[in-house]
């Protein structure tokens, strides 16, 4: 009995779930740190620097996609840079559509992190200063446990917005099969040459997946209220 899914699909589910794992564990090791200097600084930049974090979540995929296509070309200031060191062009490549996902899913890492470091307030910092624990150390011992809660919930997050891309890897990665095909551009593929049980296929299991990770954000919810004092 021949499979449902087509080797192609197959092959786009491998890779989504690849760009989704690279663009959610550097998203983490990004944003942990911007969120908790968003979160503890005065300086006159925060509302800038917040803004920016912001932008992806109201411009149209295909804007920012295509501005970070033209940033990767040859005319563009990183294409230059990596023609230079020998790399070639990005774009169309899965090092782009890394670059993009990081962009466009910032704000997805960036703000729950920083609710969970701004809901710890200031407390328990200030009884690590007066043990004499460092910065640093008041950081890794104090505010990164107890704002664990909201680092899972960039962690997932991240992960399903990034299986769920489709205006940005498109503009920055078309739609290569096995280099730079994800499963948004599949579905996208099959609809143009009318293969809808294949369509349906895909788009059920984005639906179901969808459903999942609002259903364990949801518990996660409900297991921090339990938590909170």
């Amino acid at each position: 009995m021949n499979s449902p899914i087509s080797f192609e699909a197959w092959q786009a589910i491998g890779l989504t779930l690849e760009l989704a794992t690279v663009t959610t564990v550097i998203l983490l090791v990004l944003a942990t740190p911007l969120a908790w200097w968003l979160s503890q600084t005065q300086s006159r930049w925060r509302s800038t620097i917040g803004a920016l974090v912001t932008l992806p979540l109201v411009l149209p995929p295909t804007v920012l996609g295509f501005y970070i296509l033209v940033l990767l070309g040859p005319q563009g200031w990183v294409g230059t840079v990596t023609e230079w060191l020998g790399v070639g062009l990005l774009s169309f490549t899965f090092t782009g559509l890394v670059i993009g996902s990081v962009i466009f899913s910032l704000p997805f890492a960036v703000q729950p992190i920083q609710h969970a470091f701004e809901a710890i307030g200031k407390r328990p910092l200030e009884v690590a200063a007066t043990l004499r624990a460092r910065p640093f150390d008041a950081f890794v011992s104090v505010a990164l446990p107890q704002a664990k809660s909201g680092i899972l919930t960039a962690a997932v997050l991240t992960f399903a917005h990034t299986v769920g891309e489709f205006g940005v890897v498109l503009m920055i990665g078309g739609n290569i099969p096995g280099q730079t095909r994800v499963v948004s551009t599949q579905i996208f593929g099959y609809v143009e040459a009318m293969q809808y049980t294949q369509a349906h296929w895909l788009a059920a299991g984005m639906v179901v997946f969808s459903f999942a990770v609002l259903l364990m954000l949801a518990r996660l919810k409900q297991r921090a209220d339990r938590v909170l004092p």
